[in-house]
């Protein structure tokens, strides 16, 4: 008789590469402060609102109209840093090992900064100096099981975020003031200097505009009835200019969004 070959099919290389690679990185989060990964504690808020609209301190009006969808968390105030964080994206993983029970195991996902998690003063997990995340409970669910009083150990880390088409601006204020809400930051995410120019303005110099509160920068100046461009400069050290992005026809309350992206 001849012999019999047995085919066995060959491994998917990326799914053994892509479980070695969470290994690893649960790894290096438990035994340290590895390539980045530090120790917090996650719970999650809004069960019952529209996760869109938590867009809290940081003035997102709808966070899936600010481009981030759902994944979003407010920050403790070490995080939070007085509205400088907003915008800015988070790995996160809950530790499996401090919490099997309630952690959900090689889940790591990642969250946009849209809130801030005000402390109570009173050994609250978002009290000082506390790193701590209050997730929207659907990304919360991507990590954990709602259990334990719905808290437990993470590892988390600062990374760049993705995102789809160019940088949004929304247009704010009324009269001679002028506010922009500032959304769907790459990059880094988070913007520290904003810049105004006015197709009008004198000399076509570059204003500075000022935080006004979270992700919403003000100018004093008259730009009605002209085209905008705007420069930002994220935490990171890069900037990028966007030309003529809003119209001369342009109505408080609207949003235009660039092509351009970090």
């Amino acid at each position: 008789m001849g012999s019999v070959r047995v085919l066995r099919a060959a491994p998917n290389f990326f799914s053994l590469w892509y479980s070695f690679y969470l290994f690893c990185v649960v790894l290096e989060g438990i035994n340290g402060q590895a390539k980045g990964w530090l120790n917090a504690h996650a719970t999650f808020y809004g069960a019952n609102q529209n996760p869109t609209s938590l867009g809290g301190a940081c003035g997102y009006d709808n966070t899936a109209h600010a481009g981030f969808g759902v994944n979003t968390a407010a920050v403790s105030g070490a995080l939070f840093q007085d509205g400088k964080a907003c915008g800015a994206c988070y790995q996160l993983m809950c530790n499996y090992r401090l919490d099997p029970k309630w952690c959900l195991p090689r889940r790591v996902m990642t969250v946009t900064t849209t809130n801030f998690c005000p402390p109570n003063n009173n050994g609250g997990w978002c009290d000082p100096p506390r790193q701590h995340f209050d997730m929207s409970l659907p990304a919360f669910s991507l990590i954990a099981r709602q259990g334990n009083e719905g808290i437990v150990p993470v590892l988390y880390r600062r990374v760049s975020c993705k995102r789809r088409g160019g940088v949004r601006f929304t247009l704010k204020g009324q009269g001679n003031f002028n506010m922009v809400m500032i959304s769907n930051v790459g990059g880094s995410g988070d913007a520290k200097a904003v810049w105004i120019r006015g197709s009008k303005t004198r000399s076509a110099i570059w204003i500075p505009m000022h935080r006004n509160w979270g992700v919403n920068w003000q100018s004093s100046i008259d730009v009605r009835g002209q085209r905008l461009s705007f420069k930002l400069s994220l935490a990171d050290g890069k900037t990028l200019e966007f030309v003529n992005v809003v119209p001369s026809t342009w109505r408080f309350g609207q949003t235009f969004s660039s092509r351009d992206q970090f």
